[in-house]
């Protein structure tokens, strides 16, 4: 193992590369029964065939609004690319990435890994706030092709890193950024996370509990409060409330005039920050008379990438 290379695999949801792939990509996702479970075991399958066949039209449309596809590869392939120039004085290293719900899946990047000699992989989730929807299913994931394909494969995994110093800083340095934007008007921080239903916080899960170690964090760095709501809910059961468009409506009604927005659970620019920040809410926000502002996702930020880098370190210590 020491004269091999050591495997960095960045773990992320994937997205559509074209509106023909929608269809397959909202499949993948209805048949993951770790997230929703849709009926007995048996009906998981057809059941989100069925699914994802009667959203695909409006989640085309979406997607449509954004370029036609998911630039979620293309930014975390950046961000691997990156990573590896951060890393090339700290040992050797080979970088790849793997979506859950697209390609290219666990399996193939740990089979690709394998040929190449790799005996480790620090399997690295782009979710700095764990929950058993984004980090846990990927991970699991993960576990499954290692066994699968390559069980002689040491696994490291890094579960979580909401207070990670770099990831922090970034943000942070948004919001000051940001707050440019409004000219010493005043303006309410709103931080809009990715939901999850009730029954999973109900449950253990500690995705609540670190996006708050985030939060406060950041404010140390920043001295401005902000408010937690959460967006992309879809589904019949209780989800964590607030919800972004509720923020909205209850911070018009108290008079705000502006908002800055920060997509704090999300490091990459996707659906959720193209269109339902930049689009769907900000035109909420008009509507009411607001100006909504967001903060821009981190991308290939230096100091995220940075953040990125120490996390690896820590973990080969």
């Amino acid at each position: 193992m020491k004269n091999s290379p050591t495997g960095i695999l960045l773990l992320n949801m994937g997205g559509p590369d074209s509106l023909e792939d929608v269809p397959g990509f909202l499949f993948n996702l209805f048949s993951d029964r770790e997230i929703i479970r849709l009926g007995p075991a048996f009906l998981q399958k057809p059941l989100a065939w069925f699914i994802s066949r009667r959203r695909s039209p409006k989640s085309q449309n979406i997607y449509r609004k954004i370029g036609g596809s998911s630039p979620l590869r293309r930014i975390t392939e950046e961000q691997a690319s990156a990573l590896g120039r951060t890393l090339a004085h700290d040992g050797d290293f080979i970088i790849k990435v793997a979506m859950r719900y697209w390609e290219p899946s666990a399996k193939e990047a740990v089979v690709q890994m394998r040929d190449m000699g790799i005996e480790r992989i620090i399997a690295l989730p782009l979710y700095p706030h764990y929950t058993k929807a984004t980090s846990g299913s990927s991970l699991n994931d993960l576990r499954k092709a290692c066994s699968t394909v390559a069980p002689h494969i040491v696994l490291n995994e890094i579960s979580s890193w909401p207070t990670e110093p770099h990831y922090i800083k970034a943000l942070a340095k948004r919001i000051s950024e940001g707050v440019k934007s409004f000219a010493e008007q005043p303006f309410q921080l709103v931080y809009s996370a990715h939901s999850l239903p009730v029954s999973f916080i109900q449950q253990g899960d500690p995705y609540v509990d670190e996006l708050n170690k985030t939060i406060f964090e950041i404010e140390k760095l920043t001295g401005i409060a902000g408010k937690l709501c959460y967006q992309s809910r879809s589904g019949p059961v209780e989800w964590l409330s607030p919800s972004t468009s509720d923020m909205i409506q209850t911070l018009a009604d108290t008079g705000c005039k502006n908002i800055l927005m920060m997509p704090i659970s999300f490091v990459s620019d996707h659906v959720e920050t193209l269109y339902e920040i930049d689009m769907q809410f900000k035109e909420e926000a008009e509507t009411l008379g607001m100006r909504l502002e967001s903060t821009p996702a981190l991308n290939c930020d230096p100091l995220f990438i940075e953040g990125l880098r120490e996390l690896v370190l820590e973990q080969l210590q």
